[in-house]
């Protein structure tokens, strides 16, 4: 027997004890009014699109009680949300006994639903670059699809922002059952005035109000080693200096930089600065709510996150960093648009995944520092709004700031049935 099957016998031995828990917990009643939520299987905090449905939900009314799973219990969250450790146990109990399930990532495997609980699956990302689920191919492990078909199996509706993530998302999420195509939660803080958000940002980390931010956040990396997955870490390339120099030539001002890496990432790797420019950055990886973060900033950098795609969507300018195009697009097992190793070309939207979108990346693609500098030092604002409102188009975009309004309704509707 190879190392990965036995990995997986291992991992269906635990599912199958879990599966038994689940059913020994169906002698208790299924509370009405409990919502168990989680993020990242959890290793996130109050944020993502869960945040917002919940926020929905509680100011609609103070009967509902939230359960929120975390590894890390010394996580904020609002006083009308119970924090619960991320244990096996705590999962089943809260998990068999609640209504409502919200999580944006997987359950685990050997989770079990009963007749009458609902599941609202919002997932991270919405319009993407990297591949997920069987686009990947041969990079989508056996493990990885038994835990993806078993949670997809027991999901009553998966949330969208567009036709794009519709076209997707079925062979994505593994998934055949119904899609809300209502806009994403996460964006509606992005939507419209963030003067705000701009504001709060800047007190939080002592800032004068007219300070510029731009934020680099590169994308999650993984690699798989006989089905086990494992965070992958390496030094950046990026010419921070060089970054904030083009910004203040180009855009006027004084830029501060915000660093955002995935906290698994974040733990790994050690950042170092110059002392010239350390006081003009600041590390926020370990903050919980990137939406928030991005309402409070004025430029986005990253590779291939999907955040790229919220950030324009709020007219905020987005310029793609991606010095590892091939190697990334090969240890990915795919790419959701075509990317090539030439960065001039127009990007369009891989037709095997989306067949029915006909779309261009509106953003300006560098390899290097060097076509970095010179994509911020050439940027066109009134050029760039165009191709961003083309792209909307194109994708049939849901973007109106009532997302979770839509999906908060919903949910009632659930809970009333």
């Amino acid at each position: 027997m190879v190392a990965e099957d036995r990995y997986i016998l291992k991992r269906k031995i635990q599912a199958f004890g879990n599966t038994v828990l689940f059913m020994l917990c169906r002698i208790m009643p299924i509370q009405r009014n409990k919502i168990a939520v989680c993020t990242f299987e959890g290793k996130g905090g109050f944020g993502c699109n869960p945040k917002y449905i919940v926020e929905e939900l509680h100011r609609r009314s103070s009967v509902y009680r939230f359960v929120w799973f975390v590894n890390d219990c010394e996580k904020e969250f609002p006083n009308y949300i119970r924090k619960v450790k991320n244990t096996a146990w705590n999962r089943i109990w809260h998990l068999a006994t609640s209504k409502i399930w919200i999580d944006n990532y997987r359950k685990p495997y050997g989770t079990v639903k009963r007749k009458g609980q609902y599941y609202i699956q919002t997932w991270h990302a919405t319009i993407g670059f990297k591949s997920i689920g069987l686009w990947r191919k041969d990079a989508f492990s056996k493990m990885a699809y038994l835990v993806s078909k078993n949670d997809s199996d027991m999901i009553d509706y998966v949330v969208t922002d567009s036709e794009w993530c519709d076209e997707m998302y079925p062979k994505g999420l593994v998934y055949n059952g119904e899609f809300l195509r209502v806009g994403a939660p996460r964006c509606d803080v992005l939507y419209g005035e963030r003067e705000k958000e701009r504001k709060k940002i800047r007190k939080t980390y002592g800032l004068a109000e007219t300070d510029k931010i731009v934020m680099y956040a590169p994308t999650f990396r993984e690699t798989q080693r006989n089905g086990k997955r494992s965070v992958a870490s390496g030094e950046l390339s990026i010419d921070f200096g060089r970054v904030l120099e083009a910004m203040e030539n180009r855009f006027g001002g004084n830029w501060i930089l915000f660093i955002r890496l995935h906290p698994q990432i974040a733990e790994k790797m050690k950042l170092d600065f110059n002392a010239r420019i350390m006081r003009r950055i600041f590390d926020v990886s370990m903050e919980d709510d990137m939406s928030q973060l991005l309402a409070g900033v004025d430029a986005y950098i990253t590779d291939y996150s999907s955040a790229a795609m919220d950030a324009s969507f709020a007219g905020i300018p987005v310029f793609i960093y991606a010095d590892d195009i091939g190697q990334y697009a090969d240890d990915r097992g795919s790419m959701l648009w075509n990317f090539t190793n030439d960065s001039y070309v127009e990007v369009r939207n891989n037709k095997e995944i989306t067949p029915g979108i006909k779309a261009i990346l509106p953003y300006s693609i560098a390899q290097n520092n060097e076509e970095l500098e010179q994509n911020i030092r050439n940027f066109q604002e009134n050029a760039y709004g165009e191709k961003v409102k083309q792209f909307m188009e194109s994708v049939n975009l849901v973007f109106d700031g009532r997302a979770s309004q839509r999906i908060a309704d919903i949910i009632e509707q659930c809970i009333t049935k």
